[in-house]
């Protein structure tokens, strides 16, 4: 309990910091945004946080309006042609998800843990098999140990074994390994590799791409323990 109180302060602190120290990002990036396509500032979705809470996520628009029903949906292929022309850059510079400094600051994030899925993303929450439901014991994150060892580079259980790592190392070492990974963090993002997911089959459209991965998905995640 006091290692999440402690984390919960060093959440609040480092995203009120960081939201004063990046002031000129949010009077720049806004008006690139307006001036590069048409379409509101931010990207706002629904995801899922500790206990499969569901909240409204932030992040800047770095696609055309309505991108997730189209193509590829949820996945983002190498050169999605959704992608805008600063949505790019904002994506590889990972600045598209700084509007989430504001989710920490209201409480549905921390700085560290399981990156926060869709609501649909894994299918029924509730019939989820145990070790995709061990993944929100904890808080949803900006960054996290699966973000650090692979981004998109990995699959989904791969991110679910490495976020239920990070589970577990949080209680034995509580906000230090956070602190670590928050470190690693930065350097993952100056290296700008493994920004986009791969495909199962080349050959595949990123529809058909993205369908393949989606069922395989949710399948894995209701498998019996």
């Amino acid at each position: 309990m006091i290692n999440l109180a402690i984390k919960r302060l060093f959440d609040i602190v480092g995203s009120f910091l960081a939201l004063v120290f990046l002031l000129p990002v949010w009077i720049v990036i806004p008006i690139a945004i307006k001036l590069d396509s048409r379409g509101p500032v931010f990207f706002r979705q629904k995801r899922l946080t500790k206990d499969g809470r569901i909240f409204e996520m932030y992040k800047f628009r770095s696609m055309i309006v309505n991108a997730e029903i189209m193509d590829a949906g949820l996945f983002n292929f190498e050169n999605d042609p959704r992608v805008t022309r600063l949505g790019r850059f904002l994506r590889n510079c990972s600045i598209d998800e700084l509007p989430q400094l504001m989710n920490i600051l209201k409480g549905d994030m921390a700085i560290i843990g399981p990156r926060p899925s869709v609501v649909y993303e894994l299918g029924e929450f509730g019939t989820l098999n145990k070790k995709y439901k061990k993944r929100f014991s904890m808080k949803a994150g900006l960054t996290g140990l699966a973000q650090v060892k692979g981004r998109n580079d990995i699959n989904w259980d791969e991110k679910v074994t490495l976020d239920n790592q990070y589970i577990d190392l949080f209680n034995q070492y509580g906000v230090l390994i956070d602190l670590k990974l928050i470190i690693l963090s930065i350097f993952a993002v100056f290296r700008k590799d493994e920004i986009y997911e791969a495909k199962a089959n080349e050959d595949l459209s990123d529809a058909e791409a993205a369908k393949f991965a989606e069922e395989e998905i949710i399948r894995i995640a209701h498998l019996p323990d």
